[in-house]
């Protein structure tokens, strides 16, 4: 069975300021106060980003600014930390990435885990960044990334689709 997710988590109320300056950005609900919003190609396209998680404060090479993404996240992030998450998994194996920018700057990440890496004691990169941005592990929960709903749909794009 695969699993694929690309999404920008934070506070409802953060999510849905910055998905009014996205006309195709969708505010999805979580547990514990959270959101997510799908990061699908037309969130992507709207945001003049290309998608790919880059080193703090310096792009993908020496010299390189951040795009558009990067800097609507940091503009986004003073009013309230947000996380980019990135998974892809198949037949138990797969990856994970995150980035928690807070106060306009990236405090956390970008953070990788490999295809067929153990997780870190700390945790995945993924349930790394929900705690930052406030997320805990329930009680009968595996981790964060179960606590807060994560596993609801198995793709972005069951994400992007209006509930029932």
């Amino acid at each position: 069975m695969s699993y694929e997710l690309q999404a920008l988590i934070g506070t409802r109320e953060l999510l849905t300021v910055a998905a009014a300056e996205v006309p195709a950005a969708r505010v999805v609900p979580l547990a514990q106060g959270l959101a997510l919003i799908p990061v699908t190609s037309a969130v992507l396209t709207a945001l003049q980003g290309d998608g790919v998680l880059r080193r703090p404060g310096g792009g993908a090479g020496p010299g390189r600014p951040a795009d558009g993404f990067e800097l609507r996240l940091a503009a986004w992030s003073k009013a309230g930390p947000i996380a980019r998450v990135e998974a892809r998994y198949f037949g138990g194996g797969g990856t994970q990435r995150a980035a928690v920018w807070v106060d306009g700057a990236v405090t956390l990440g970008p953070l990788t885990i490999g295809e067929f890496e153990p997780a870190p004691a700390e945790g995945t990169p993924i349930s790394r960044a929900l705690r930052r941005i406030g997320a805990r592990t329930e009680e009968g929960r595996a981790d964060e990334f179960e606590s807060v709903g994560l596993g609801r749909h198995r793709s972005t794009g069951g994400w992007a689709e209006p509930a029932d």
